[in-house]
C-alpha cells in the first residue's frame, strides 16, 4: 500500500492546493496555470457572483439516505462533478494527463483531456477508457475532419469542441511570470527551476529523462510541436475562422456524444442544440479569454431556461467548494466541472492528491446536501437559493 504524501494531511479544501502549489511550480508554471487575461476581472466574478447566492435550508428532514451519485452519458458517476480540460498539465505534474484520468478513473469521476496535452490521447484512453476529450480546432475542414477521425480510432465516446478560443487572449500575467508559447530558455526559467528543486527533478528532469522532449500531442491529428518550438503559435493562431458550418462537420462525422464548450449567450446556446450538440459547457475558460466576460454561473442562470429536451447543460469556471456545486445544480446545471485544484493537487502529490481532492468535494457536497435537507441532486432546486 502507497504511503499517502505528508503535505496531504494539510489539505482540507481545494481552496489549500493553491497555496502549496505555488510553493511548488516554478513562478512560470504556476502562473499560467493559476492566471487568467489581462485585468483578470473575469476571473474574480466567477467567485463574486457565485458568493452572492445564499442557501434558504430545510429541516427536519430525513436524509439518512441520501447520495450524490449522478447517471450522465450512460454512466452512473460517484458525484455530480468531473475534471475540465487543462493544456500542458504534464508540465505542472508528471505525467500530469495521466495522472488525472487514472484519478478520475479511479474514483469514478469523468475526467476531460485538452487539445494542448502533452501526451498522446491513445495513452490516456488506454489506461481511462471513460476518458473524454476536448479539441481546439482550426477553421479547416480537412483538418477537422483527420483529427475528429483520430479521436473516434482512439476510442472516445465523448467529444468536446471549444469555441471561445477563436484568438489567443491577452495573457500579459503570463510575461510578467517569465512564461511563454513557445517556452523560450532564458536565466529566468533556469533560476526559477532552481529554486523549484523538487519540480525541477520529479517533473522536469524525470519528463526528459524518460520520455524526451515535451510535444503538443493532440492538438491536430499528427504529432505537434515541442513545447519549445517557434512553430507553436503558427498552429495555434488559425483559428479565427472557425464557425457553424464546422460544428455541423463535427456532428456528422461524430456518432458519440458531442459537446460545445464556451457558451455563454442563449442564442448560442439555442443553436448548438439546433445542429445537434448533446451538451453544451457554459464556460468563460476560466476568466482566461475575454476579460470582463460574464461569469459562468450568470450565464447558467440565463441559459438553463431556454435549453429544452435531451440537451445537457454543464458549467465550469470559478467552482472550488462543494457549495459551489451544489448552487449551479440548484439552478439547473447538469453537471459542474473543475481544473485548477485538481491540477495543483496533482503537481503537489501525484495521483493520490487528485483522489484525495476528489474525496475532500464528494464529502463536502454530500455534507452540504444533508444540511440543506435534501437526499438527491435531483431535489436540488431555486427554492434553496436567495440572492444578495
Amino acid at each position: 500500500m502507497t504511503k499517502k504524501p505528508r503535505i496531504l494531511n494539510k489539505v482540507f479544501a481545494l481552496d489549500d492546493l493553491e497555496h502549496y502549489a505555488m510553493r511548488h511550480l516554478p513562478r512560470p508554471v504556476f502562473g499560467y496555470i493559476s492566471g487568467g487575461s489581462e485585468r483578470n476581472q473575469t476571473l474574480d466574478i466567477n467567485l463574486h457572483d457565485l458568493q452572492k447566492i445564499k442557501f434558504i435550508p430545510n429541516i427536519l428532514r430525513d436524509v439518512s439516505e441520501r447520495s450524490i451519485s449522478t447517471s450522465l452519458f450512460g454512466n452512473k458517476w460517484n458525484a455530480p462533478f468531473g475534471i475540465s480540460p487543462m493544456g500542458v498539465s504534464a508540465l505542472a505534474a508528471y505525467r500530469g494527463d495521466i495522472v488525472l484520468a487514472e484519478a478520475a478513473r479511479n474514483m469514478n469521476v469523468p475526467m476531460i483531456i485538452s487539445g494542448s496535452s502533452l501526451i498522446p490521447m491513445e495513452e490516456i484512453i488506454k489506461l481511462a477508457p471513460e476518458t473524454w476529450f476536448q479539441a481546439y480546432l482550426p477553421g479547416e475542414h480537412d483538418k477537422v475532419e483527420k483529427l475528429v477521425l483520430r479521436v473516434k480510432n482512439a476510442g472516445f465516446k465523448t467529444l468536446i469542441l471549444t469555441v471561445d478560443v477563436s484568438v489567443l487572449a491577452g495573457r500579459e500575467n503570463n510575461l510578467r511570470n517569465g512564461f511563454s508559447t513557445p517556452l523560450r530558455p532564458s536565466f529566468r526559467l533556469m533560476y526559477d527551476g532552481m529554486i523549484r528543486p523538487k519540480w525541477t527533478v520529479n517533473t522536469f528532469l524525470r519528463t526528459l529523462l524518460i520520455h524526451g522532449m515535451p510535444h503538443f500531442e493532440n492538438f491536430l491529428a499528427d504529432r505537434g510541436e515541442p513545447v519549445f518550438s517557434a512553430s507553436i503559435n503558427r498552429d495555434f493562431g488559425k483559428r479565427s475562422n472557425l464557425n457553424w458550418k464546422h460544428l455541423k462537420q463535427i456532428r456528422d462525422l461524430w456518432d458519440g456524444n458531442l459537446i460545445v464548450k464556451g457558451i455563454l449567450n442563449t442564442d448560442d446556446a439555442i443553436k448548438a442544440q439546433s445542429m445537434g450538440a448533446d451538451a453544451i459547457i457554459i464556460s468563460n475558460h476560466g476568466g482566461r479569454q475575454l476579460d470582463s466576460a460574464i461569469s459562468s454561473i450568470k450565464a447558467l442562470e440565463n441559459i438553463r431556461p431556454v435549453i429544452k429536451g435531451d440537451c445537457k447543460v454543464f458549467v465550469d469556471s470559478g467552482f472550488r467548494r462543494g457549495t459551489d456545486v451544489i448552487k449551479a445544480l440548484a439552478i439547473g446545471a447538469d453537471f459542474v466541472f473543475i481544473g485548477r485544484p485538481f491540477l495543483y493537487a496533482a503537481s503537489i502529490a501525484g495521483q493520490e492528491g487528485v483522489e484525495h481532492s476528489i474525496q475532500l468535494l464528494m464529502e463536502e457536497i454530500d455534507r452540504d446536501i444533508a444540511l440543506l435537507g435534501v437526499n438527491s441532486i435531483d431535489e436540488l432546486n431555486t427554492n434553496l437559493l436567495h440572492k444578495d
